[in-house]
């Protein structure tokens, strides 16, 4: 079976990779963004926390058309996690209809980028009107060649964890898998973002240090990039700085770096 051909970087793209002294292949392949720092955003300026919601839209337009011109393969963004419940009702209602018209409203701007939407979270509890725009937009979107774009939607990690092994449970009791050939490479399949590769560089805005129970089983050996600037601030350049950011580390998975030689006992 022939594989879909790689998203290409763009002509504007190499010559912004250029400026940073960067080449395609120090690129990530795979960026995953916790976009934090709305709310933030907007009582920095004596505004409803909604606004900073509505203006964090432009910085999704931003990485993605970014994420585009640099020719990346993935792009995964947490925009609403099973946390988020918590908030007020007022604040959860906007965001639902925020992503509903955001999908309305960008599905021509993907189809001209050839970008590809997926969704990984329970679809469970969320509204028709967003799961049935959702559907539209991945169903028209699933022949493009370009970046996939994945809108973490009423996600949560050990959440995903809990629902795989559940499934796995069920599967081995029926007799459909052997208990003893379960491995992380089946582990994996049964996960919302299977068919996916792993983030190589996690992005979070607005400086917090922690993960917020994102994409856990996936960032095993993900580089992480912080960075104080607030989502709805958060543009092209930002994305490009944590980009050549990610070139500058060399990934050892758990090895030695190259050219290193073998430690000797007590050496990590």
């Amino acid at each position: 079976m022939q594989s879909d051909p790689e998203p290409s970087i763009t002509e504007e793209g190499l010559a912004r990779l250029g400026a940073w002294g960067l080449k395609p292949g120090q690129l990530p392949r795979h960026v995953a963004i916790i976009m934090d720092g709305n709310g933030r955003w907007a009582q920095r300026r004596g505004l409803p926390r909604v606004i900073g919601h509505r203006q964090g839209i432009r910085s999704v337009r931003a990485v993605v058309e970014e994420g585009c011109r640099l020719g990346l393969e993935q792009l995964t963004l947490y925009c609403l996690s099973v946390e988020n419940w918590k908030r007020p009702p007022r604040e959860l209602k906007f965001l639902l209809r925020l992503f509903r018209h955001f999908l309305v409203v960008e599905r021509a701007e993907l189809m001209e980028q050839k970008v590809r939407l997926r969704m990984i979270g329970r679809r469970d509890g969320l509204p028709p009107d967003v799961l049935e725009e959702f559907d539209r937009t991945a169903e028209m979107t699933a022949e493009n060649n370009g970046m996939i774009l994945c809108l973490a939607v009423n996600y949560g990690g050990r959440t995903e964890i809990a629902d795989a092994a559940r499934q796995l449970a069920r599967d081995a009791r029926d007799g459909k898998i052997d208990p003893d050939r379960i491995d992380e490479r089946l582990f994996a399949s049964y996960l919302g973002t299977v068919g996916m590769g792993d983030p190589d560089l996690l992005i979070r805005t607005a400086g917090e240090m922690r993960v917020s129970n994102f994409l856990l089983w996936q960032i095993s050996y993900t580089e992480l990039w912080v960075t104080q600037t607030l989502w709805p601030d958060f543009r092209d350049d930002d994305l490009l700085e944590a980009c050549a950011a990610y070139a500058g580390r060399e990934r050892k998975f758990g090895g030695l770096p190259a050219g290193s030689l073998a430690s000797t006992p007590g050496n990590g």
